[in-house]
């Protein structure tokens, strides 16, 4: 697909994180690559050392993204802490992560919006795999939650959680911790099992 140097002066990094802050600004179609080299100071054909196409671009940006959401939402776990309690930990984790990256928050929602994901669905963060679907996996199989379906429980979270960042970022309603934990409990209280 593309060829992968070794990334020593963090021209691939910085490729990345212009064309995530100018997604944010114009969208998909309004970020051309020569924008992009631009912004992130490296030669146009630079980018073409790194990533094949836009396209490529784009969907590796994916992986950078939600491997940096994987990493938001299991900071701190601690296996040895009840499963409401690391479950609570994990969504204000996640909802931090949104309030903290609004072009994450974005370019994510823009994402699964678009035609990459029917074009590329076996493409997800390993880490997000690895360590955000085994947690849920066990709350399901443990019957910490109601017997939903996975494919369920993304979209209920992670939209409840988007539109309270989107609200915070906004400054339309400013949340205080309380109200998050309040969010997050009724969250738990929705897929909880009884």
């Amino acid at each position: 697909m593309n060829v992968q140097l070794e990334d020593t002066c963090g021209k691939r990094e910085a490729v990345l994180n212009s064309t995530l802050a100018l997604i944010k600004e114009h969208g998909f179609h309004g970020t051309p690559m020569s924008q992009i080299a631009k912004h992130a100071g490296v030669a146009a054909g630079t980018i073409y050392h790194y990533f094949d196409s836009k396209e490529t671009l784009i969907v590796e940006l994916y992986v950078h993204v939600k491997n940096k959401l994987a990493a938001a939402i299991i900071a701190g776990d601690d296996e040895t802490m009840s499963y409401k309690d690391r479950f609570f930990i994990s969504m204000i984790n996640h909802y931090n992560f949104y309030v903290e990256n609004e072009a994450a928050l974005t370019f994510l929602e823009l994402y699964v919006n678009s035609p990459f994901v029917k074009n590329y669905p076996e493409i997800d963060s390993q880490l997000f795999v690895d360590k955000v679907h085994t947690f849920f996996n066990y709350g399901i199989e443990n019957a910490y939650f109601k017997n939903i379906d996975p494919r369920l429980l993304a979209p209920t979270i992670k939209g409840t959680l988007a539109a309270a960042a989107k609200f915070q970022l906004s400054e339309h309603i400013v949340f205080s911790k309380d109200d998050i934990r309040e969010v997050v409990n009724i969250i738990w209280d929705g897929i909880k099992r009884q």
